[in-house]
């Protein structure tokens, strides 16, 4: 009797042709996942495919759902598995981004620390401001957060930013012609309490933990708990490291200048660009990508901050007689919509009056001014001024160095205020 001939060696099967009812019903699965995770269930379909045919293969020796020629091929299918897992995971985790974003409805710990015992009805600074921490005038060796200066807090008005968002009002933007960081709103971190310390430091002081001081005003490390993404930040000052941490303008100064600021004094602009209200220390990456946007535009990654965050600016916003674009006030509304308890903010900065849209004073008689002596015009810069880093700009004697100035560049001013060296 003949036998039954035999295939050649080598050539029973063809490696990487899976059958048809495997194609079929990998086909299928692959589809469902697609038309229910989109891209990232195609892709972990792909993975959980590769991952099981590869170990059957490894496991027994046999070609599988892949046709695998053999272990050393089953044990590459599950290297690629987990490969292609990492980009797998990282699209799932993105799939599902909070369009309708969900905060706490009550105010947090801290504002609520802050409630005034008489309720404020509007958002407006007294003719008496609250009675803040004492500043020691000589500062200490060794600072503690009891015997250093220390920003005051923002108060809890009484009523809501809900309520308050109503009050402002609603226009286009203004354009943003004239518009000069240093010229509308002043030098970058000044004195303007009068407290011994910058603007920068204060906050530094005030939203940081764990602090060591140069002095009683210079904060050289801390911890900052980033109230945009939710992360813990390690702080060092230092050439290469202070920029990690920024201070950012809750209600952007650009966002300010092209929503009623051109409109109000020199003296408020000063005071908005250094209201502690309007000022929180967050990382500077998610700063940057902030930029001048408004809550149409832009919202903290970390959801929970989402409504103190807008609240913030509704309450910069009509303390200083600004107001809001359609689209931005809509954000807003949708925000406060899932916390409508949120309470509005009043400043406890007192360093300029209130504006409430007051009807312009007669200018008084400008004082006899005597007239300076005459001085020789200095001798020109040389314009090719090149600072490796700020150390290099102090030492040299150029420091700070603004916008325009010879040997300004980018890589001085990591927080992009137009003054780098600091």
């Amino acid at each position: 009797m003949p036998l039954p001939s035999r295939a050649p060696k080598g050539a029973a099967r063809r490696p990487f042709v899976p059958s048809a009812a495997w194609l079929i019903g990998l086909g299928i699965v692959l589809l469902a996942l697609t038309i229910s995770r989109g891209f990232s269930g195609l892709l972990a379909g792909v993975v959980l495919f590769l991952l099981a045919a590869g170990v059957f293969t490894a496991a027994t020796g046999r070609g599988g759902a892949l046709n695998l020629p053999g272990r050393g091929w089953g044990w590459a299918s599950v290297a690629a598995s987990l490969v292609l897992a990492v980009p797998a995971g990282a699209l799932a985790g993105a799939a599902d981004p909070d369009p309708s974003p969900v905060a706490a409805a009550t105010p947090s710990p801290t504002a609520t620390a802050r409630e005034t015992a008489s309720p404020i009805p509007t958002p407006t600074r007294t003719a008496t401001p609250t009675p803040t921490p004492t500043r020691t005038a000589t500062p200490s060796p060794t600072p503690t957060p009891e015997d250093s200066p220390v920003t005051p807090p923002s108060e809890v008005t009484g009523g809501t930013a809900l309520a308050l968002l109503e009050t402002l009002p609603v226009k286009g933007k203004a354009a943003a012609t004239g518009y000069d960081r240093v010229g509308g709103f002043g030098e970058s971190w000044l004195d303007v309490d009068g407290n011994g310390c910058d603007t920068r430091n204060d906050i530094l002081r005030r939203d940081l933990t764990d602090l060591t001081f140069d002095g009683s005003c210079i904060v050289l490390t801390g911890t900052l708990a980033g109230p945009y993404t939710g992360e813990t930040i390690a702080f060092t000052r230092g050439v290469d490291t202070s920029y990690l941490v920024q201070i950012d303008h809750v209600v952007a100064l650009n966002n300010a200048w092209v929503t009623g600021a051109q409109q109000i004094s020199q003296e408020n602009r000063v005071a908005l660009g250094n209201d502690p209200l309007n000022l929180l220390a967050v990382d500077g990456p998610t700063n940057g990508s902030k930029g001048a946007g408004n809550a149409a535009t832009w919202l903290p990654a970390n959801t929970g901050f989402r409504c103190e965050y807008v609240a913030r600016q509704i309450s910069v916003k009509a303390a200083y007689a600004l107001w809001v674009a359609p689209a931005e006030r809509d954000a807003m509304a949708r925000i406060l919509s899932s916390c409508p308890d949120q309470p509005a903010y009043a400043s406890g900065y007192d360093a300029a009056p209130v504006i409430a849209a007051p009807a312009p004073d007669p200018a008084p008689a400008p004082a006899p001014v005597e007239e300076a002596p005459a001085v020789e015009d200095p001798a020109p810069a040389p314009q090719d001024v090149y600072y490796e880093n700020c150390t290099a700009a102090c030492e040299a004697g150029a420091a700070p160095v603004r916008t325009g100035d010879p040997g300004y560049a980018s890589h001085l001013d990591r927080d992009g205020d137009g003054v780098g060296g600091e």
